[in-house]
């Protein structure tokens, strides 16, 4: 592979990692906006809020995208890659990771009843619950957002790299549904590519996973579709062989 294309791969990364800092500091701004507890706050006072706008045009964007956003903006990813030297173990597969499923579930079951005892969407307003704009604007505030962060960091430590995402986010269950829906579609999205006649066996793919899935045998199969992939092109951008890449076509 030539010098050029990575060095491309990896500036690639960089920018990842960077967007994945802005999106952890402007938490301070924009935690209200991707918040589910806001989403139900809001419905049981029949309310749309910026945050409900915002999963939705998430579940939307999963129709083409995936789960690019866990990926490359997500705060919540970000904080979890961040304490990522100290998770030493990945998710087991298995059951605890449909676990997210039933979350997703319950938390749209809820946000339906709520609607339903409220009368309905009222009103939207893409501020509920701001002070100009801004999340946190309080101590108390404050202690709180400290908390979920200790809570989904003991979750990922305990679970394995980036544990929270596999076990008990209601946003990626919703953003997997979409990647279903697509894949039952078959139009062109977003997606990985492998041939596994380039592959070396170096493990490199799967090391630098921040899901901590087995790419090499997801290369090796030359089946990269994976409910729990976020696209993050770590394991393409890390391949020396280019045996990963990233593609559009239809699939």
């Amino acid at each position: 592979m030539s010098e050029i294309a990575t060095s491309q791969r990896f500036s690639r990364q960089k920018i990842r990692k960077w967007l994945l800092i802005l999106s952890f500091v402007l938490l301070p701004v924009t935690l209200v906006y991707i918040s589910p507890v806001i989403i139900l706050m809001g419905a049981a006072e029949g309310i749309a809020t910026g945050s409900m706008i915002l999963f939705i045009l998430l579940f939307i964007l999963s129709l083409a995208v995936s789960r690019l956003w866990c990926g490359w903006l997500c705060p919540m990813g970000a904080w979890q890659e961040i304490c990522s030297p100290v998770m030493k173990h990945t998710v087991e597969a298995g059951w605890r990771n449909y676990i997210k499923y039933g979350v997703t579930f319950l938390w749209l079951a809820l946000l339906a009843y709520l609607f339903i005892s409220a009368g309905g969407i009222r009103s939207v307003d893409l501020f509920y619950n701001t002070q100009n704009g801004l999340s946190i604007t309080s101590l108390t505030v404050l202690v709180v957002v400290i908390v979920i962060f200790i809570v989904i960091f003991s979750v990922a430590y305990l679970a394995g790299r980036r544990g929270f995402c596999h076990l008990l986010c209601p946003v990626a269950g919703l953003m997997v549904a979409g990647r279903k829906i697509r894949n039952l579609g078959g139009w062109p999205s977003l997606h990985l590519d492998a041939d596994k006649t380039r592959c070396i066996d170096c493990n490199r793919c799967s090391k630098e996973c921040p899901m901590g899935l087995d790419v090499h045998e997801m290369v090796q199969q030359e089946k990269m579709e994976n409910a729990d992939c976020i696209l993050c092109g770590s394991c393409a951008d890390s391949c020396p062989k280019g045996a990963v890449w990233y593609g559009w076509t239809e699939k």
